[in-house]
């Protein structure tokens, strides 16, 4: 469900490549050389992109939890 919250451009994008284009926006906003009409459009879409990458974080994060158990280990870390 969180996916219809961003842009289906946005959505179908891999978790690297919205990375890449919200440092891209950073990068714009941070040199102040766009106009203010485009920096606003500029900030929305980093927003959602960053929006998109803290789902993708999140889904990972699930992910790993079900293959190590929710983290919770009863091995020690250390086995010699």
């Amino acid at each position: 469900m969180a996916k219809s919250s961003v842009p289906q451009d946005i959505a179908a994008l891999s978790f690297e490549d919205a990375m890449k284009q919200l440092e891209t926006i950073v990068s714009k906003l941070e040199g102040g050389q766009v106009k203010l009409d485009e920096a606003v459009e500029a900030y929305e879409r980093g927003a959602a992109l960053k929006k998109h990458c803290e789902a993708k974080l999140a889904e990972a994060k699930t992910k790993v939890e079900k293959i190590t158990g929710g983290g919770k280990s009863t091995e020690p870390l250390d086995r010699e």
